[in-house]
């Protein structure tokens, strides 16, 4: 695993990501989904994770899980269409996990895939790295 820094943001290049600011780390057929650092540096202090249901049947976009900061609201989307099997209860009683380690302990569902071949839409590390220094102007 390698960090790449693109200005003040590390991007992983072990993962695949969104254009709403999920990283997707894939385990055979499971992902782990949680928020770029990109993304918890713009929120700032999070205060508070609203987690999704567990066995709940998702589809690719949609809203499943929101974090609060001092600074706003923020959803979280599915990367990719399944059944959301794991959440971080963690983040329950510490959401400050997703700004000190977002790639770690701040992780937020894990989701069986139903439709692996999705993850052919989600962006490369450098897809992702280009999209940053397109919005901060990098």
């Amino acid at each position: 695993m390698g960090e790449i820094r693109v200005g003040k943001y590390v991007i992983l290049d072990d993962r695949l990501y969104t254009e709403t600011d999920e990283w997707v780390k894939l385990e055979g057929n499971t992902a782990i989904v949680g928020v770029t650092d990109y993304a918890q540096k713009k929120l700032r202090d999070i205060v508070g994770v609203q987690l999704p249901e567990t066995n709940r049947e998702v589809q690719a976009g949609e809203a499943v899980a929101s974090i609060e900061s001092v600074k706003a609201a923020s959803d979280i989307y599915a990367p990719l269409s399944g059944r959301i099997f794991k959440v971080n209860d963690e983040l329950a009683l510490s959401p400050e996990l997703i700004n000190q380690d977002p790639y770690g302990k701040g992780w937020i569902f894990v989701i069986e895939m139903s439709k692996p071949e999705e993850k052919e839409r989600l962006l490369t590390p450098d897809k992702y790295i280009q999209t940053i220094k397109q919005r901060e102007g990098l």
